[in-house]
């Protein structure tokens, strides 16, 4: 493919910094139509900033140490300029301890990794309130939807890519229930969606918040609680104290990797109080490292009209 070169940056990390495993943390599923991997191992996101949509490739150079980043639309310099944040330059990791003698080890071999920070918040708030209560393939499929209908091509090379970008909050605002019902979206999380669209403004300021008050906003907002702001504020703030509560998964999988038995919300909070205020950094690093609980019997079935078991807000 050829085109038009676009803003470039070159930036480098002040330490060896593990490009792909902090960039995923920002993609929605394996089909994510805002994010690609290209067969060189750049990495495309499909971005809308505070000055209009953009494109970014994001690409890590080993022998040099250093990071080349490139940019198109109208948002270029904004997502040239968050390319540190994004990449965890503001993630302090020095008052972590490890502890547990298998995070010790799992911090042994990823001590490198960083939280990452979009400075994004809608774009984070979205598709976690369409995650809400359903299955991944079913959230992943209905974020796919929303975009393909209601987003547009991501600038430049974007366009080539088959990259997208996320509608703007004023498009969200229009779109009708029956719209959302065909995306499998149920309308108490397409209400909270669009009352979120109608302050986002407001949301996007709580980027530069302190964790505590930026947690308190957007649990201010009907439709979204404990899980959905961590969700936000693990992709949007890099805040490595949010921890997922509510989630399917995480609390039996830290409990069971750490103990042998699986933890219920209560009981995680509980055994990761000693890591405040980086609580959050104790399931990423487990993530990071692939350890989790075995994954036997039968998934979830997407559900229809029939109400969830998870419990997630």
């Amino acid at each position: 493919m050829t085109w038009q070169a676009g803003r470039t940056r070159t930036w480098r990390p002040g330490w060896p910094c593990p490009v792909g495993s902090t960039l995923r943390q920002q993609r929605h599923g394996g089909a994510d139509p805002t994010y690609r991997i290209d067969p060189a191992g750049r990495h495309w996101r499909g971005l809308r900033t505070p000055t209009g949509p953009a494109t970014l490739a994001i690409e890590a150079r080993p022998a040099t140490g250093d990071v080349r980043a490139e940019a198109w639309g109208p948002g270029a310099d904004w997502a040239l300029e968050s390319v540190p944040g994004l990449l965890g330059a503001d993630d302090d990791v020095s008052g972590f301890d490890p502890r547990h003698p298998v995070l010790v080890e799992a911090w042994r071999r990823h001590r490198h990794h960083r939280i990452g920070r979009s400075g994004l918040v809608m774009e984070a708030l979205v598709p976690a309130i369409i995650e809400q209560k359903v299955t991944g393939q079913e959230a992943f499929a209905g974020f796919r939807m929303l975009v393909h209908r209601f987003g547009e091509r991501a600038p430049g090379p974007g366009v080539e890519l088959r990259l997208w970008v996320q509608p703007d909050a004023a498009t969200v605002r229009t779109i009708p229930s029956w719209e959302w019902l065909r995306m499998h979206v149920d309308p108490a999380r397409s209400r909270a969606i669009v009352t979120a669209a109608r302050v986002a403004d407001a949301l996007e300021r709580t980027a530069t918040l302190p964790p505590d008050e930026a947690d308190r906003r957007l649990r201010s907002l009907p439709g979204v609680g404990v899980w959905t702001s961590a969700e936000v504020r693990q992709r949007s703030h890099g805040d490595a104290d949010a921890v997922s509560f509510g989630d399917y998964h995480v609390a039996k999988d830290v409990g069971m990797v750490l103990t042998g038995t699986p933890f219920d919300d209560a009981q995680l909070e509980e055994f990761l109080e000693p890591w405040r205020p980086q609580r959050g950094r104790v399931p990423t690093l487990l993530r990071v490292a692939a350890l989790h609980r075995p994954r036997h019997g039968p998934r979830l079935a997407p559900r229809t009209h029939l109400p969830a078991r998870v419990t997630r807000t």
